[in-house]
C-alpha cells in the first residue's frame, strides 16, 4: 500500500477540523473501577480469619462506551453527547461525572432505579506493576431486559440529537441477550435513522450481533466476523477466509465494513476492498480497550471528512498510542499524531 494513504498535510487538515465534529455515542456505558490494593498493609478478619486486603486508592473512569467516549475526548471533538442508560447508584455518580469530565453531556443517559450502573471493579496488587498487577474481575451488569419505557427514552433521545450531529457510534458490549442497552427495538430504531439521515456517519461495533445492523459502517474484529466467540490465545486465523465472510457482510449489509486483524492490519470494503498496515509498536502493550480507540478515531476522522482508508489510518495510529498505556484507559492526544504517523509511513517503506 501506497505511504501517500494519508500525507502529514492531510492529517493537519483532519485535525483542524475535529473541534467542527458533533459526535453521540449511543450504547453499553460501563463504569471502570480500579482497588489499588497494598500488599504489606493486609490485615486479618477479626470475624472470618480470612484476609482483608487494604484499598489505598480507588480511580474511577468511564468504560464501555465511556472508553470510546474517553477517546474522542483527548481528540478535542466540538461536541460529545451520551445515550444509554444507568442505575440511581454511587456508580451513577462516578461514572457520569467522569463524563462530565470529559465534556461530554449526560443530558440523554437515562437514570433508572430499577437497573444497575454495569461495572467492571478491578482489584490490584499496587505493588506490582502492570497488566500482573490485576488480582480479578467483578462484574456488574443487568440480567433482565429494558421496559418499553425505557426504549422509547433511549429512542427519543437518539431523535433529538440526530439534527444535529455528524456522526452517532453505536457500542453493543453485552454479550447476553437481554440487559444491553442495544435491545431490536433500539437496534431496529438505530437503523431506521441511519437510512432518514445518509448525512450522519453511523458506526457500529458489537460484540455478538454485528450480522443483525444494517445499512450501517460495521467495524468487527476477525474473531467476530469468523462467528469465534473467545478463541484461545494462540489461535491462527485465516486471512483468506476473514476476506471471505466480510464480503459476505458487506453484502447483507448494503453498508461499509472494517475487519481490525491486529498487528496484521485492518481490511476494509470501500470503495475499494484492501488491507491498511497496523502500526508497529515496540515493548509491553495493553490491548484492551484497543477497539474503543480504534472506533474513536475512525468515526471523528470520517466527520472531519476523512476517506475510509485515511479514517483507518487514523484509528491506527491513535490505537497504537494507547496500547502502550499500560493498566489505565488509554488515550491519544492530536499533537502524538504527526509522529506516529511519520512512524508508520517509515514502516511502510521497510
Amino acid at each position: 500500500m501506497s505511504n501517500a494513504l494519508l500525507s502529514q498535510d492531510g492529517l493537519h487538515q483532519l485535525i483542524e477540523r475535529f473541534p467542527n465534529c458533533r459526535i453521540a455515542v449511543l450504547g453499553d456505558f460501563f463504569l471502570d473501577k480500579y482497588l489499588d490494593t497494598d500488599p504489606a498493609l493486609v490485615e486479618t478478619s477479626v470475624e472470618t480469619g480470612k484476609e482483608a486486603h487494604q484499598v489505598v486508592r480507588i480511580r474511577c473512569s468511564p468504560g464501555a462506551a465511556g472508553t470510546v467516549v474517553n477517546n474522542l475526548a483527548s481528540l478535542n471533538p466540538g461536541q460529545l453527547h451520551a445515550i444509554g442508560l444507568t442505575g440511581d447508584d454511587g456508580e451513577a455518580f462516578e461514572l457520569r461525572r467522569g463524563l462530565a469530565a470529559r465534556n461530554c453531556t449526560t443530558d440523554h443517559l437515562i437514570r433508572s432505579s430499577s437497573h444497575n450502573t454495569p461495572t467492571y471493579l478491578k482489584p490490584r496488587d499496587n505493588s506490582i506493576p502492570g497488566l500482573d498487577g490485576e488480582i480479578c474481575r467483578y462484574d456488574t451488569k443487568n440480567r433482565d431486559p429494558m421496559s418499553p419505557e425505557l426504549e422509547a427514552q433511549l429512542i427519543q433521545a437518539l431523535d433529538v440529537l440526530l439534527p444535529e450531529l455528524d456522526a452517532v457510534i453505536i457500542l453493543d458490549q453485552v454479550e447476553e441477550a437481554v440487559g444491553g442497552v442495544l435491545s431490536s427495538a433500539i437496534r431496529d430504531a438505530a437503523i431506521e435513522r441511519a437510512q432518514r439521515f445518509p448525512g450522519v456517519v453511523f458506526w457500529v461495533d458489537s460484540r455478538e450481533r454485528v450480522h443483525e445492523f444494517r445499512r450501517m459502517t460495521l467495524k468487527s474484529n476477525e474473531y467476530e466476523v469468523l462467528g469465534m466467540k473467545q478463541p484461545p490465545p494462540g489461535t491462527i486465523i485465516d486471512l483468506n477466509k476473514v476476506e471471505v465472510e466480510a464480503r459476505k457482510l458487506r453484502r447483507r449489509n448494503g453498508a461499509p465494513v472494517v475487519v481490525t486483524c491486529g498487528d496484521k492490519g485492518v481490511l476494509i470494503s470501500d470503495p475499494d476492498w484492501k488491507w491498511v498496515p497496523a502500526v508497529r509498536v515496540d515493548g509491553e502493550i495493553d490491548a484492551t480497550g484497543a477497539g474503543d480507540s480504534f472506533n474513536a478515531g475512525a468515526t471523528l476522522a470520517l466527520a472531519a471528512g476523512a476517506s475510509f482508508a485515511e479514517a483507518t489510518v487514523v484509528a491506527h495510529l491513535v490505537a497504537s498510542i494507547t496500547i502502550q498505556q499500560l493498566a489505565t484507559t488509554g488515550v491519544a492526544r492530536p499533537y502524538q499524531l504527526p509522529d506516529r504517523l511519520s512512524l508508520w509511513i517509515q514502516q511502510q517503506k521497510e
